[in-house]
This record gives C-alpha cells, sequence and structure tokens, in this order.
C-alpha cells in the first residue's frame, strides 16, 4: 500500500488543467520506457473535465496515441451510444479529437451488446479482455496500469464500488456487475479493488464543496466497506488530486507538495 499523497489546486478548472499536463507527462514517460502506455478512464464531472482539457491542450501532440491502451474503470450499463455511459462522454470530450488505435480502446459492454442485459456475464466479458492483454508477471489478471484515474463520489465510492455493497468487498474477481447501485441507473459493471490495485499509480480526483466530506472521510483510513475510496491505492503511487473545495475539512498539513 502507498502513502497518498496530496496536490490542492485553487480551484476545479485549475485541477483539470494541471491533472491532464500530469497524464500526459505520464504516458509519455511509459512510452519512452516500454513503448506504450496504458491509462483507466473514469467518467463524472471530473474526469470528463480532465478529458477537455487533454483535448484542448497544445501538448497532446507529444503522445503517440497509436501506443495507448485505453481502459474503463466502471461503466453504467445502457445501450451503445447512450449519452450516459462514461465511453459516449468520452469520446465527445477527447476519444474522437485524436488518432487512436480502435484495437487499443477498451469499452466495457453495453446492455445491448453480447450479453443481453446480463450484467454479470459483461463482467466476465471484460475480466477476459483484461486477462488477455496481462502479462506473465500481472498476476491479478489485469494489466501494470500507468495510470489508473478515479473520481471520488460524495459517499466516498470510486468506479462502482459503493459503500457496504457486495462489489467492494470482492476479492477475487477483477470486474464484477453491480446492482443496486445508490444513483442512476442501478446496474453497472465495475473493476473491483484488487483490479484497482494492480495500477502503477491511482490517480482519485474530487473537486467541489460536496465531495469535501469524502475526502475527508476517505483519508481518515476508516475502511474500505464503509469508504470505498480508501481502499484504492497505487503500485507505486496514490496521488489524490483536488480543488480547495474538496479539501476544505482537510488540515493543511495533510497535503505538501508531491513530489513531481
Amino acid at each position: 500500500m502507498t502513502t497518498p499523497q496530496l496536490v490542492v489546486h485553487r480551484d476545479k478548472d485549475l485541477m483539470a488543467l494541471a491533472a491532464a499536463a500530469r497524464l500526459i507527462t505520464r504516458i509519455v514517460d511509459a512510452q519512452s520506457a516500454r513503448g506504450a502506455a496504458s491509462v483507466v478512464l473514469t467518467g463524472g464531472r471530473n474526469g470528463n473535465a480532465l478529458l477537455a482539457a487533454l483535448a484542448a491542450s497544445p501538448a497532446r501532440e507529444a503522445v503517440d496515441w497509436s501506443r495507448l491502451d485505453l481502459w474503463w474503470g466502471d461503466e453504467r450499463f445502457l445501450p451503445e451510444g447512450d449519452p450516459e455511459r462514461n465511453a459516449t462522454q468520452a469520446r465527445d470530450e477527447l476519444l474522437d479529437a485524436v488518432p487512436l488505435d480502435p484495437a487499443r480502446v477498451h469499452y466495457m459492454p453495453a446492455s445491448d451488446g453480447a450479453d443481453g442485459d446480463d450484467a454479470e456475464a459483461a463482467a466476465e466479458r471484460y475480466a477476459a479482455e483484461l486477462a488477455k492483454a496481462a502479462g506473465p508477471e500481472d498476476h491479478v489478471g489485469v494489466p501494470a496500469f500507468d495510470v489508473l484515474l478515479l473520481g471520488v463520489g460524495p459517499d466516498t465510492h470510486v468506479a462502482s464500488l459503493f459503500p457496504e455493497l457486495p462489489g467492494v468487498r470482492e476479492t477475487t474477481r477483477t470486474v464484477v456487475g453491480v446492482r443496486g447501485a445508490p444513483k442512476p441507473p442501478p446496474v453497472r459493471v465495475s473493476l473491483t479493488l484488487p483490479a484497482i490495485r494492480a495500477a502503477r499509480e491511482v490517480w482519485l480526483l474530487a473537486a467541489g464543496e460536496d465531495k469535501a466530506e469524502a475526502v475527508a472521510l476517505a483519508l481518515s483510513s476508516p475502511g474500505e466497506i464503509q469508504a470505498p475510496a480508501s481502499g484504492a491505492y497505487g503500485q507505486h503511487r496514490t496521488l489524490w488530486l483536488l480543488d480547495r473545495a474538496a479539501a476544505a475539512k482537510l488540515p493543511p498539513e495533510m497535503y505538501p507538495p508531491a513530489s513531481a
């Protein structure tokens, strides 16, 4: 388990710009070191703001988009193209504007796909795709993602792992179907904490005063069942990217500048 590092920005717009610049740097570094990079995307307002900032950044030209694998941390189990799907929003904000290799964009299944409305079968399908991409050294059954992005919900949920629900208790599977989610839509597909923790770096994004209680709770180490965000960490780095509003309930000594 890596100790969380906190970076607090003046506001949500600056947070999105800085996170996008940071992500470009990490992708370029990974491609230089290993020839390719892998990133797990998140939806929600903060994840989409990051993608929009990345799309608008001239520095995006430094990325070799054809050597980037994209995955998703969770997905709303809705029909393909539904505007509420994370994948649809990601395409609108960034993906349609950059020259990605379609074979390296790993969408989670839709509810009108091969598995129909069976979220558990869709989760198994995505788990198999992850396992196929994993190397012999990746013992969890997923690739060692370079950066895995997560938004933090007001209830401390990450991906579609909600407090006290079965998904956050999963210890063996890498992807699960989620039913009865407390925010719509109730049916989702999500990576589990074991899959999240296989990432080299996990970045948790939170902006806005409605996230302040969740950030303070998750960073007080209450346990992942009650606060799933507290159980999300990377192999090499765990980075919390916040704005001042989301950090308002933290003592200032908790967030010295993170190392580059």
